[in-house]
Protein backbone atom coordinates (compact mmCIF):
# COMPACT_ATOMS: atom_id res chain seq x y z
CA UNK A 1 0.00 0.00 0.00
CA UNK A 2 1.45 3.27 -0.70
CA UNK A 3 2.44 5.71 1.68
CA UNK A 4 -0.11 8.91 2.86
CA UNK A 5 1.37 12.07 1.38
CA UNK A 6 3.98 13.57 3.63
CA UNK A 7 3.54 17.25 3.96
CA UNK A 8 5.83 20.10 4.95
CA UNK A 9 4.17 23.19 6.37
CA UNK A 10 5.53 26.53 6.91
CA UNK A 11 4.28 28.68 9.57
CA UNK A 12 5.50 32.80 9.42
CA UNK A 13 2.49 35.37 10.03
CA UNK A 14 3.81 36.99 13.20
CA UNK A 15 7.08 36.36 14.83
CA UNK A 16 6.50 32.08 15.34
CA UNK A 17 8.75 30.41 12.75
CA UNK A 18 7.06 26.91 12.81
CA UNK A 19 8.16 24.31 10.30
CA UNK A 20 6.35 20.79 10.80
CA UNK A 21 5.56 17.62 9.04
CA UNK A 22 2.39 15.70 8.60
CA UNK A 23 1.65 12.30 6.75
CA UNK A 24 -2.42 12.08 7.15
CA UNK A 25 -3.49 12.78 10.80
CA UNK A 26 -0.45 11.84 11.84
CA UNK A 27 2.41 14.56 13.26
CA UNK A 28 5.96 13.24 12.82
CA UNK A 29 7.49 16.84 13.60
CA UNK A 30 6.91 20.03 14.80
CA UNK A 31 9.74 22.99 15.49
CA UNK A 32 9.56 26.42 16.25
CA UNK A 33 11.39 29.38 16.49
CA UNK A 34 10.78 32.71 18.18
CA UNK A 35 11.24 36.40 17.79
CA UNK A 36 8.76 37.11 20.79
CA UNK A 37 11.57 38.49 23.70
CA UNK A 38 13.06 40.53 20.24
CA UNK A 39 9.53 42.65 20.90
CA UNK A 40 8.87 42.55 24.46
CA UNK A 41 11.06 45.62 25.06
CA UNK A 42 8.87 47.37 23.04
CA UNK A 43 5.73 45.71 24.03
CA UNK A 44 4.85 44.54 21.18
CA UNK A 45 5.09 43.58 17.54
CA UNK A 46 7.65 45.13 15.22
CA UNK A 47 7.23 43.74 11.91
CA UNK A 48 10.42 44.39 10.43
CA UNK A 49 12.21 42.49 13.60
CA UNK A 50 9.70 39.38 12.93
CA UNK A 51 10.28 39.80 8.97
CA UNK A 52 14.37 39.92 9.80
CA UNK A 53 14.07 37.00 12.68
CA UNK A 54 11.87 34.61 9.95
CA UNK A 55 15.02 34.78 7.44
CA UNK A 56 17.16 33.85 10.45
CA UNK A 57 15.15 30.86 11.73
CA UNK A 58 13.67 29.64 8.97
CA UNK A 59 16.69 27.04 7.30
CA UNK A 60 17.64 26.04 10.98
CA UNK A 61 14.04 24.88 12.12
CA UNK A 62 13.44 23.34 9.24
CA UNK A 63 16.32 21.10 9.57
CA UNK A 64 15.94 20.49 12.83
CA UNK A 65 11.91 19.21 11.39
CA UNK A 66 13.40 16.72 8.84
CA UNK A 67 15.55 15.45 11.84
CA UNK A 68 13.16 15.44 14.09
CA UNK A 69 10.64 13.48 11.33
CA UNK A 70 13.22 11.07 10.32
CA UNK A 71 12.59 12.00 6.65
CA UNK A 72 14.80 13.92 3.29
CA UNK A 73 13.48 17.21 2.14
CA UNK A 74 12.79 14.74 -1.13
CA UNK A 75 10.75 12.81 0.30
CA UNK A 76 8.09 15.27 0.70
CA UNK A 77 4.91 15.00 -1.42
CA UNK A 78 3.59 18.79 -0.92
CA UNK A 79 4.67 21.94 0.95
CA UNK A 80 1.81 24.32 2.87
CA UNK A 81 2.76 27.53 4.05
CA UNK A 82 0.60 30.30 5.72
CA UNK A 83 -0.82 32.49 2.89
CA UNK A 84 -2.98 35.15 5.44
CA UNK A 85 -4.14 36.08 7.43
CA UNK A 86 -0.72 37.81 9.29
CA UNK A 87 1.74 40.48 8.63
CA UNK A 88 2.41 40.92 5.09
CA UNK A 89 6.82 41.09 5.67
CA UNK A 90 6.66 37.89 7.60
CA UNK A 91 3.98 36.19 5.54
CA UNK A 92 6.42 36.87 2.42
CA UNK A 93 9.23 34.86 4.39
CA UNK A 94 7.65 32.22 4.23
CA UNK A 95 5.86 32.10 1.26
CA UNK A 96 9.32 32.82 -0.75
CA UNK A 97 11.14 29.68 0.77
CA UNK A 98 7.81 27.72 0.37
CA UNK A 99 7.88 29.08 -3.83
CA UNK A 100 11.95 27.91 -3.63
CA UNK A 101 11.52 24.98 -2.07
CA UNK A 102 8.22 23.44 -4.10
CA UNK A 103 10.39 25.25 -7.58
CA UNK A 104 13.33 23.21 -6.56
CA UNK A 105 11.79 19.69 -5.62
CA UNK A 106 8.85 19.85 -8.23
CA UNK A 107 6.35 19.64 -5.40
CA UNK A 108 2.77 21.25 -5.27
CA UNK A 109 2.52 24.16 -3.48
CA UNK A 110 -0.57 25.22 -1.15
CA UNK A 111 -0.98 28.86 0.27
CA UNK A 112 -3.08 27.97 3.15
CA UNK A 113 -5.48 30.13 5.60
CA UNK A 114 -3.54 29.93 8.99
CA UNK A 115 -6.48 30.89 11.12
CA UNK A 116 -8.36 28.33 9.90
CA UNK A 117 -4.97 26.13 10.36
CA UNK A 118 -5.75 26.70 13.68
CA UNK A 119 -8.70 24.52 13.51
CA UNK A 120 -7.51 21.77 11.56
CA UNK A 121 -4.79 20.82 14.03
CA UNK A 122 -7.27 19.53 16.34
CA UNK A 123 -6.98 16.49 13.42
CA UNK A 124 -3.79 15.58 14.83
CA UNK A 125 -4.71 15.37 18.41
CA UNK A 126 -8.44 14.07 18.19
CA UNK A 127 -8.82 12.38 15.34
CA UNK A 128 -11.18 13.33 12.22
CA UNK A 129 -13.74 15.70 12.38
CA UNK A 130 -17.60 14.89 12.79
CA UNK A 131 -19.44 16.19 9.40
CA UNK A 132 -20.55 19.12 10.88
CA UNK A 133 -19.21 21.43 13.69
CA UNK A 134 -18.60 25.25 15.18
CA UNK A 135 -15.39 26.63 14.86
CA UNK A 136 -14.69 29.29 18.18
CA UNK A 137 -10.99 31.33 16.33
CA UNK A 138 -10.23 33.13 19.45
CA UNK A 139 -6.13 34.87 19.09
CA UNK A 140 -4.83 37.88 19.58
CA UNK A 141 -6.35 39.19 15.92
CA UNK A 142 -9.60 37.13 15.80
CA UNK A 143 -12.43 36.20 17.66
CA UNK A 144 -14.46 35.00 15.27
CA UNK A 145 -17.24 31.38 14.72
CA UNK A 146 -16.83 29.67 11.52
CA UNK A 147 -19.93 27.14 10.53
CA UNK A 148 -17.91 24.03 9.06
CA UNK A 149 -18.93 21.02 6.70
CA UNK A 150 -15.59 20.25 5.77
CA UNK A 151 -11.97 21.89 7.07
CA UNK A 152 -10.72 21.94 3.40
CA UNK A 153 -13.78 22.65 1.08
CA UNK A 154 -17.19 24.35 2.96
CA UNK A 155 -16.19 26.71 5.63
CA UNK A 156 -18.13 29.84 6.22
CA UNK A 157 -18.23 32.69 8.57
CA UNK A 158 -20.83 33.07 11.24
CA UNK A 159 -19.94 36.54 12.80
CA UNK A 160 -16.58 37.99 14.31
CA UNK A 161 -15.02 40.84 16.55
CA UNK A 162 -16.71 44.01 15.94
CA UNK A 163 -13.13 45.56 17.36
CA UNK A 164 -10.60 44.44 19.50
CA UNK A 165 -10.17 40.49 19.74
CA UNK A 166 -10.38 38.38 23.18
CA UNK A 167 -6.73 38.33 22.89
CA UNK A 168 -6.01 41.82 21.99
CA UNK A 169 -7.95 43.41 24.91
CA UNK A 170 -6.36 40.86 27.06
CA UNK A 171 -2.98 42.61 26.12
CA UNK A 172 -4.49 46.03 26.76
CA UNK A 173 -5.54 45.06 29.76
CA UNK A 174 -2.55 43.68 30.90
CA UNK A 175 -0.35 47.17 29.86
CA UNK A 176 -3.25 49.08 31.90
CA UNK A 177 -2.07 47.60 34.99
CA UNK A 178 1.70 47.56 34.17
CA UNK A 179 1.96 43.92 33.44
CA UNK A 180 4.70 42.51 31.10
CA UNK A 181 4.42 41.81 27.58
CA UNK A 182 2.04 40.58 26.53
CA UNK A 183 -0.21 40.81 28.90
CA UNK A 184 -2.47 37.83 28.17
CA UNK A 185 -0.96 35.38 30.13
CA UNK A 186 -0.26 37.99 32.88
CA UNK A 187 -4.08 38.50 33.05
CA UNK A 188 -4.90 35.08 33.24
CA UNK A 189 -2.90 34.36 36.30
CA UNK A 190 -4.59 37.56 38.31
CA UNK A 191 -7.66 36.08 37.21
CA UNK A 192 -7.50 32.75 38.81
CA UNK A 193 -6.35 34.60 41.97
CA UNK A 194 -9.21 37.19 41.89
CA UNK A 195 -12.94 37.27 42.71
CA UNK A 196 -14.67 36.95 39.25
CA UNK A 197 -18.05 38.55 40.99
CA UNK A 198 -16.64 41.41 42.71
CA UNK A 199 -16.84 43.96 39.71
CA UNK A 200 -19.20 43.49 37.02
CA UNK A 201 -18.07 44.48 33.47
CA UNK A 202 -20.33 44.90 31.03
CA UNK A 203 -21.00 42.67 28.12
CA UNK A 204 -21.15 43.95 24.31
CA UNK A 205 -23.80 43.45 22.40
CA UNK A 206 -25.77 42.41 25.21
CA UNK A 207 -28.45 44.79 24.20
CA UNK A 208 -31.61 43.12 22.19
CA UNK A 209 -31.32 45.13 19.55
CA UNK A 210 -27.90 44.03 19.36
CA UNK A 211 -28.19 40.40 19.97
CA UNK A 212 -30.85 41.06 16.65
CA UNK A 213 -28.41 42.41 14.46
CA UNK A 214 -25.28 40.65 15.84
CA UNK A 215 -26.47 37.17 16.70
CA UNK A 216 -22.63 36.08 16.65
CA UNK A 217 -20.74 38.68 16.95
CA UNK A 218 -18.35 40.06 19.54
CA UNK A 219 -17.13 43.52 20.69
CA UNK A 220 -14.90 44.26 23.34
CA UNK A 221 -13.56 47.42 23.21
CA UNK A 222 -16.62 48.98 24.97
CA UNK A 223 -15.19 46.41 27.81
CA UNK A 224 -12.04 47.58 27.35
CA UNK A 225 -12.68 50.99 27.59
CA UNK A 226 -14.80 50.00 31.31
CA UNK A 227 -11.72 48.82 32.83
CA UNK A 228 -9.61 51.45 32.36
CA UNK A 229 -12.34 53.69 33.63
CA UNK A 230 -12.50 52.29 36.49
CA UNK A 231 -9.14 51.58 36.82
CA UNK A 232 -8.51 55.52 36.50
CA UNK A 233 -10.67 56.47 38.88
CA UNK A 234 -9.58 54.26 41.65
CA UNK A 235 -5.83 55.56 40.72
CA UNK A 236 -7.01 59.17 40.98
CA UNK A 237 -8.70 58.74 44.05
CA UNK A 238 -5.45 57.48 45.67
CA UNK A 239 -6.79 54.06 46.29
CA UNK A 240 -5.18 50.69 45.59
CA UNK A 241 -6.36 48.93 42.25
CA UNK A 242 -7.53 45.66 42.98
CA UNK A 243 -5.40 43.82 39.98
CA UNK A 244 -6.58 40.59 40.87
CA UNK A 245 -10.47 41.46 40.78
CA UNK A 246 -10.32 43.56 37.92
CA UNK A 247 -8.59 41.23 35.65
CA UNK A 248 -11.01 38.38 37.50
CA UNK A 249 -14.17 40.51 36.53
CA UNK A 250 -12.96 41.65 32.80
CA UNK A 251 -11.73 37.67 31.90
CA UNK A 252 -15.67 36.78 33.08
CA UNK A 253 -17.33 39.30 30.56
CA UNK A 254 -14.72 38.29 27.88
CA UNK A 255 -15.18 34.81 28.11
CA UNK A 256 -18.98 34.81 29.29
CA UNK A 257 -19.56 36.46 25.87
CA UNK A 258 -17.18 34.13 23.51
CA UNK A 259 -18.76 30.91 25.17
CA UNK A 260 -22.07 31.38 25.42
CA UNK A 261 -22.48 32.61 21.24
CA UNK A 262 -20.76 29.38 20.52
CA UNK A 263 -22.97 27.45 22.45
CA UNK A 264 -25.84 29.60 20.95
CA UNK A 265 -24.55 29.27 17.35
CA UNK A 266 -23.90 25.36 17.49
CA UNK A 267 -27.49 25.14 18.54
CA UNK A 268 -29.18 27.32 16.68
CA UNK A 269 -27.49 24.76 13.48
CA UNK A 270 -27.98 21.96 14.62
CA UNK A 271 -24.38 21.15 15.53
CA UNK A 272 -22.97 18.62 18.37
CA UNK A 273 -19.75 20.16 18.57
CA UNK A 274 -17.48 22.83 19.15
CA UNK A 275 -14.22 23.14 17.93
CA UNK A 276 -11.67 26.37 19.31
CA UNK A 277 -8.17 27.12 17.86
CA UNK A 278 -6.34 29.83 18.75
CA UNK A 279 -3.98 31.45 20.68
CA UNK A 280 -6.34 32.86 23.28
CA UNK A 281 -7.53 29.29 23.59
CA UNK A 282 -5.07 28.70 26.14
CA UNK A 283 -6.74 31.13 28.60
CA UNK A 284 -8.16 28.98 31.59
CA UNK A 285 -11.51 30.20 32.15
CA UNK A 286 -12.40 30.03 28.96
CA UNK A 287 -11.40 26.03 28.72
CA UNK A 288 -13.51 25.88 32.14
CA UNK A 289 -16.60 28.45 31.24
CA UNK A 290 -17.22 26.67 27.51
CA UNK A 291 -16.74 23.08 29.20
CA UNK A 292 -19.14 23.78 31.72
CA UNK A 293 -21.55 25.36 29.42
CA UNK A 294 -21.20 22.90 26.29
CA UNK A 295 -21.53 20.25 29.39
CA UNK A 296 -25.15 21.27 30.25
CA UNK A 297 -26.31 22.01 26.83
CA UNK A 298 -25.25 17.95 25.90
CA UNK A 299 -22.16 19.16 23.02
CA UNK A 300 -18.65 18.21 23.18
CA UNK A 301 -16.26 20.65 22.79
CA UNK A 302 -12.28 19.65 21.26
CA UNK A 303 -9.78 22.13 22.94
CA UNK A 304 -6.43 21.96 21.67
CA UNK A 305 -3.38 21.00 23.76
CA UNK A 306 -2.00 24.32 24.78
CA UNK A 307 1.65 23.80 22.45
CA UNK A 308 -0.87 24.03 19.90
CA UNK A 309 -2.71 27.34 20.91
CA UNK A 310 -0.29 29.60 19.92
CA UNK A 311 1.06 29.94 16.38
CA UNK A 312 2.90 26.72 14.67
CA UNK A 313 3.72 24.44 11.52
CA UNK A 314 1.79 22.09 12.86
CA UNK A 315 -1.56 23.63 11.82
CA UNK A 316 -0.30 24.48 8.37
CA UNK A 317 0.44 21.26 7.99
CA UNK A 318 -2.48 20.03 8.99
CA UNK A 319 -4.52 22.11 6.58
CA UNK A 320 -2.33 21.19 3.98
CA UNK A 321 -2.75 17.31 4.26
CA UNK A 322 -6.82 18.03 4.45
CA UNK A 323 -6.77 19.87 1.42
CA UNK A 324 -4.51 17.22 -0.17
CA UNK A 325 -7.17 14.39 1.15
CA UNK A 326 -9.89 16.46 -0.47
CA UNK A 327 -8.16 16.43 -3.91
CA UNK A 328 -8.38 20.11 -3.97
CA UNK A 329 -5.82 21.85 -6.53
CA UNK A 330 -2.52 23.65 -5.38
CA UNK A 331 -2.84 27.30 -5.58
CA UNK A 332 -1.84 29.63 -8.35
CA UNK A 333 2.13 29.69 -8.07
CA UNK A 334 1.48 33.70 -8.41
CA UNK A 335 0.16 34.33 -5.37
CA UNK A 336 1.15 36.71 -2.49
CA UNK A 337 0.35 37.45 1.03
CA UNK A 338 -3.38 38.47 1.98
CA UNK A 339 -3.11 39.75 5.33
CA UNK A 340 -7.15 39.82 5.52
CA UNK A 341 -7.68 36.79 4.08
CA UNK A 342 -11.28 35.81 4.14
CA UNK A 343 -12.28 32.83 6.85
CA UNK A 344 -14.39 31.29 4.22
CA UNK A 345 -11.46 30.10 2.24
CA UNK A 346 -8.68 27.30 3.23
CA UNK A 347 -6.45 28.12 0.77
CA UNK A 348 -5.83 30.95 -1.47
Amino acid sequence: MTAEPLILGIESTCDETGVALVRDRELLADVTATSMDQHARYGGIIPEIASRAHLESFLPTMRAALEKAGVDLDQVDAIACAAGPGLVGSLTVGISAAKALAASLNKPLYGVNHVIGHLAVDELVDGPFPDHFVGLIVSGGHSNLLDVHNIATDVRELGGTLDDAAGEAFDKVGRMLGTPYPGGPHVDRLAQAGNKKAIRFPRGLASSKDKNAHRYDFSFSGLKTAVARYVEGLEQAGRQVPAEDVCAGFSEAVNDSLTAKAVLAAQDLGCSTIVVGGGYSANSRLRELLSARAQSAGLEVRLPPLRFCTDNGAQIAAIGSALVREGVEPSDPSFGPDSGLSLSVARV
